[in-house]
Parts: structure tokens; C-alpha cells; sequence
């Protein structure tokens, strides 16, 4: 493997200590292609001087000598992931940063002595190229191809971060299968949300903390599996962003990639059907047409959206109130789709009582607030467990 250089002197880089794997190929882009062949294990390490080295798609095989400490992230699924680690409070850069420290504390709430804050943070959706420098950042906990796929950077640009600052590590087009840019496409691979956290708790040496983690995710999935009614009984849905009910974005239930992690496990029946293209909207007419069961709200659980709003709005409207899910009282917030580990497994856990309460429990009506208290005798994972793991303490 060859050390990075910064191309002038052959000096070391400032990020030396952390390096690509493989030799950085023609016209800017990374290494590592053919290492995804035959790479089954998300880490291996190198006895002889501490370093390892963890292979993931797009990226291919880098390389560490230790595990990054300051963390730069684009998307809450990769900040979620460093959260889960017991490393949130090292994120430094985020995508519509109080937003999601909003959200994501609605569910923290309920975790035992766990506290996070990434208000204020930089915010990366378009991440400007000198600020990378100022922020310095360990590791780029971030998919180069879909950063390449901004109109601002280009394969240069990203190779330059990667060399000169530290590596980039992510994926995204994960969240639904979506073809990455030209570039890139050769060397990508799509991964479930728990693989991809895999992935990145080898690249902090956080694998105990992943395998007690996954542990109670796998009894979680086991739960819904064995309590799951036949598909016959199963409700029809709707996961919509409602902030405009003349017009409403819908989304996909059961679409491949990890947007849908909390749903598709569930099986509710698409009320649209399941082939809904994204920045898809429909007009009330058309959501009566449909006439869901249930409604979930996307973003539901936010301090910024006002559910009871949203349902005063759904029954004062002339068609809306002729919805069952509206009659029924079966309109229910959501968290996010980019979601994490910790948030997977609350959602799964209220989409489950949203769905089926008569098989995993009632889920409270929520109007605003933290995520419910939900008796211990009805919750589908432990809180405590997963505050412990968060914590170090398993």
C-alpha cells in the first residue's frame, strides 16, 4: 500500500496516520476497486504495527493507524451511526444540523443518561471545500461518489480531501438503490443499514459495541417476524411529508435501501402501490382515491412540525375528512428515513403499535413532545440496554 503525499515534497500528510489502501487511479478517483473481491470481514489489521484497514464500496480498502476522533458527516445516517458508537458529540458537520438535533433527541429522550448536541454545527449538505480544511476532521464519514455528484465538486476535489485532509468513508446511494455517477459505478455496492454500520463501527474499533447492538436489533426483527398477522389482515398506508396537504409528497413502503428499514419489515400494504418515484405528490382527491387506512407523516416527530396541525387540517378539509385513516384517528408521526441504528429501532418499535396494536400494544396518540413513555411491560427493545451500549458500559 502507498503512503499519500502532498504530490509536492513527499512529505507525509497532516492526515499520514490515516491513509488509502491501494494507489489512487487516473483521473482523480479513488482506489480500492478490485479490493472489494473477496473482502467478507468489515475490518482487518496489520499485528505487526497496530494499523488495519477496513474495505467498503465506493471507497474500496483504507487504511488507519488509529481510530478517527473529530468526525465530518453529510447525512444523519452516518452522524447516527458515530452516535451509536458513543461517538455523536464528535460529529462536527451535518446536513440541516438543528433540525436533526432536534429530532433525534425527541427519541434520546427516552434513552437513559444519553445526551447529544449538534445544533449550531456546520451545515454539509454542499459542503464548501475550504471549510473541510478549517474543520480538519479524522475521517469523512461520507460517500465521495455522492458528494462527486454535486454540480461543485469533481473527482479532483474529492481525491484532494481525501489525500491532503483524511479519507472519506461512506455510502448513500444505499438509501435507495439509486445508480451513483458514471464514475463511479463500477466500483459501488449497496449495503443494509445495519451493514453499513457494520462497516463503520470496525473503522472506530467499535466492534462490540456493533455486535451487542445488532444483537437486540436481531430479537427486535425476531418479535415483529413471529407477531406479524398474514398479509390479508394487514392495513393499507401511506409515509407522506405532509407541511402542504393540497400538496403532498408520498413515499415509497417497501422500496429497496434503508430508507424504508422501518417499514418494510412491517409489511403494511402500499396504499399507492410500491412503485412511487421520489418527489412524488398527490392532491387530495388522489389520497382519497387511494383512501389509506393509516397515514404515517414523515418527519411527524419533529419539535418543528405540529401533528395536531396536520390533523385538524386533514378533518377540517372537505375532502380530507372523508379519509378513514382521518375517521379512524389513524394518522401517526414518523422520525427519518436517513435514521441510524437508534432510531431504526424506534421506529420499528412505534410503526409496529402503529400498525398492528393489537399485536405489539397501543401506540399513544402524539401531538408534540418526546417519543411516548411506553409501559416496560410493552416495549418491543430495551431502553436501558441500548443506553448502556451507547454508553461503553456492555
Amino acid at each position: 500500500m502507498n503512503d499519500n503525499t502532498d504530490g509536492t515534497t513527499g512529505a507525509p500528510t497532516r492526515r499520514d496516520y490515516m491513509k488509502y489502501g491501494g494507489t489512487v487511479v487516473g483521473g482523480g478517483l479513488l482506489a480500492g476497486c478490485s479490493d472489494l473481491a473477496g473482502q467478507s470481514e468489515p475490518g482487518s489489521s496489520d499485528e505487526s504495527d497496530g494499523s488495519y484497514s477496513v474495505t467498503m464500496a465506493p471507497m474500496g480498502e483504507v487504511s488507519f493507524d488509529s481510530p478517527p476522533e473529530s468526525i465530518f458527516t453529510r447525512l444523519t445516517h452516518h452522524a447516527g451511526m458515530a452516535f451509536a458508537l458513543g461517538r455523536g458529540n464528535d460529529v462536527n458537520a451535518m446536513h440541516a444540523s438543528d433540525y436533526y438535533d432536534g429530532l433525534w433527541n425527541q427519541f434520546i429522550e427516552r434513552l437513559p443518561g444519553v445526551t447529544l448536541d449538534w445544533s449550531g454545527l456546520y451545515s454539509s449538505w454542499d459542503p464548501d471545500e475550504e471549510m473541510l480544511y478549517d474543520l480538519d476532521s479524522d475521517i469523512h464519514l461520507a460517500d465521495p461518489a455522492s458528494v462527486n455528484a454535486l454540480d461543485s465538486w469533481d473527482a479532483a476535489d474529492i481525491e484532494e480531501i481525501g489525500e491532503t485532509v483524511s479519507p472519506w468513508f461512506g455510502n448513500t446511494f444505499s438509501d435507495r438503490h439509486n445508480e451513483p455517477p458514471t464514475e463511479w459505478v463500477d466500483r459501488y455496492e449497496y449495503y443494509t443499514l445495519w451493514e453499513l454500520f457494520e462497516k463503520v463501527a470496525a473503522v472506530f474499533r467499535e466492534e462490540s459495541r456493533y455486535d451487542a447492538l445488532e444483537t437486540i436489533h436481531a430479537d427486535l426483527l425476531a418479535t415483529i417476524k413471529e407477531n406479524l398477522p398474514p398479509e390479508e389482515e394487514r392495513p393499507t398506508a401511506v409515509l407522506a411529508g405532509m407541511s402542504d396537504i393540497e400538496s403532498i409528497y408520498v413515499y415509497a413502503l417497501k422500496s429497496p435501501g434503508f430508507l424504508t428499514a422501518h417499514m418494510r419489515p412491517l409489511g403494511p400494504i402500499g396504499a399507492l402501490g410500491d412503485d412511487i418515484s421520489a418527489n412524488n405528490t398527490i392532491d387530495m382527491e388522489g389520497l382519497l382515491e387511494a383512501d389509506p387506512d393509516v397515514i404515517f407523516a414523515l418527519g411527524g416527530m419533529s419539535p418543528q412540525t405540529d401533528m395536531l396541525q396536520i390533523r385538524e387540517g386533514l378533518g377540517n378539509h372537505a375532502v380530507g375528512r372523508e379519509l378513514s385513516a382521518v375517521q379512524n384517528d389513524r394518522v401517526y408521526a414518523q422520525g427519518a428515513r436517513y435514521q441510524g441504528p437508534i432510531l431504526n429501532l424506534f421506529q420499528l418499535e412505534m410503526t409496529a403499535k402503529q400498525l398492528y396494536p393489537a399485536k405489539f400494544g397501543e401506540w399513544p396518540t402524539y401531538a408534540e413532545g418526546p417519543y411516548p413513555e411506553i409501559p416496560e411491560d410493552e416495549q418491543l427493545f430495551d431502553r436501558q440496554a441500548v443506553a448502556d451500549i451507547i454508553a461503553g458500559d456492555h
